[in-house]
């Protein structure tokens, strides 16, 4: 006989056969006397159940899917950017930006540079067109085909040797111009601060050579549209007519094709102090494999400058027409004419204005090339932010930049 009680759950209490939870609590059978075994009095307290709590569950597998850790950046970390441009591979979009960026970033400086030149050339410009460039010449109505070209062709020639002090001085004033924004826009990259007197301490040592790399530039085009030309020329007549049309057409695209290839050459002569040769060279190597992409973004900045130097000239040419009678009556009579001073001073202050704005955009698209063509090759980032003392870029013992 067992008189061991029934078995019942921790916790309970004897409440007249109850435990704490109003259940019936099991019995135990009686003893050999007859009398039920009595409960401890001694029990715990009934158990406290509390019920679920309002908390959202933790997520479960597919909740929130993808969603990256906290404080976590995928991917890259952004380039360094102590200046105009960040220290990486370059973009259309970007090296256009940066060309604008030092020009509103440092528009003291570079106004400074820009209007000088530009004065200086449309009055050279203006004085030419004025005293040294023949009146139009008359074409006669029953000329011939070879003979309407060859009367274009000797207008041209007459214009182009009246204009030319006139662009003698403006290369000249374009190449100190050039010289002295190609500094502007390297310290700009390093995001420095630069004046025009320290741009001219620097540049000046190099003037002599970068007008030498210019005239070669100017020399070399028109060697090769001579060469285009000339057999046409020679033989004259309807074939040559053809054959001046051909040549032009195949010295402009060889002439490009130079242009293209020796673009960086001047940018190389500055920043690197190579002489002229050495920086044509240097020029070539660095444009190798890359020539149709400078020639579009080159082509793309030429085709903005040109559509902002239109949008100018246009109101100016309009309202210097309307002041000079001469000219405006000779348009309106269709015959050929000579402006006077009012058309030349007003048609030369919108031509300073275009200048002024286009020639620190022009410069600072092919330095920015030139810097992005050796970031590309020559991991040039790395030596521009040690340069521009960004923290986790050191120099190593042989002299190379490592970067963190």
């Amino acid at each position: 006989m067992n008189d061991t009680p029934g078995w019942t759950s921790p916790g309970s209490a004897p409440s007249d056969g109850q435990d704490g939870s109003g259940v019936p609590r099991p019995t135990a059978p009686a003893d050999a006397n007859g009398s039920a075994p009595q409960w401890s009095k001694d029990q715990p307290p009934a158990g406290q159940w509390s019920p679920p709590s309002d908390r959202t569950p933790p997520a479960g597998p597919g909740r929130n899917w993808g969603a990256p850790p906290p404080n976590v950046h995928w991917g890259k970390p952004p380039a360094a950017k102590p200046g105009v441009i960040p220290l990486r591979p370059l973009g259309m979009g970007e090296i256009l930006d940066g060309a604008a960026k030092t020009l509103r970033s440092y528009w003291r400086t570079v106004l400074t540079i820009t209007v000088t030149v530009a004065v200086i050339s449309q009055t050279a410009n203006t004085l030419a067109q004025r005293y040294l460039v023949p009146a139009p010449a008359d074409i006669s109505p029953d000329a011939t085909p070879a003979e309407e070209l060859r009367q274009s062709l000797e207008s041209a020639q007459s214009s182009l040797i009246g204009l030319g002090p006139s662009l003698l001085v403006t290369l000249m004033a374009s190449t100190v111009s050039a010289a002295l924004l190609t500094v502007v826009i390297s310290r700009a990259i390093l995001g420095r601060p630069v004046s025009l007197g320290s741009a001219w301490q620097e540049a000046r040592p190099r003037l002599l050579q970068l007008v030498g790399l210019t005239l070669l530039m100017a020399a070399m085009g028109a060697a090769v549209v001579s060469v285009g030309l000339l057999p046409g020329l020679l033989i004259g007549g309807a074939p040559g007519v053809a054959l001046v049309v051909l040549g032009g057409f195949g010295s402009l695209a060889a002439a490009a094709w130079l242009i293209i290839r020796f673009s960086l050459a001047s940018p190389a002569l500055m920043l690197e102090r190579q002489g002229v040769t050495q920086s044509l060279k240097r020029s070539a190597k660095l444009v190798q494999g890359s020539w149709w992409r400078i020639f579009g973004i080159t082509i793309l900045t030429q085709l903005l400058i040109f559509l902002f130097a239109m949008i100018i000239a246009i109101p100016f040419t309009i309202v210097g027409i309307a002041f000079d009678g001469d000219g405006f009556s000779g348009l309106l009579s269709g015959t050929p004419t000579t402006f006077g001073w009012p058309f030349l001073i007003i048609t030369g202050i919108g031509g300073v204005i275009t200048s002024a704005v286009t020639y620190p955009i022009s410069a600072g698209v092919t330095v920015l090339l030139y810097v992005d063509q050796r970031i590309r090759r020559e991991a040039l980032d790395l030596d521009l932010a040690r340069a521009a003392g960004l923290p986790g870029y050191a120099a190593t013992s042989d002299g190379r930049t490592v970067g963190g």
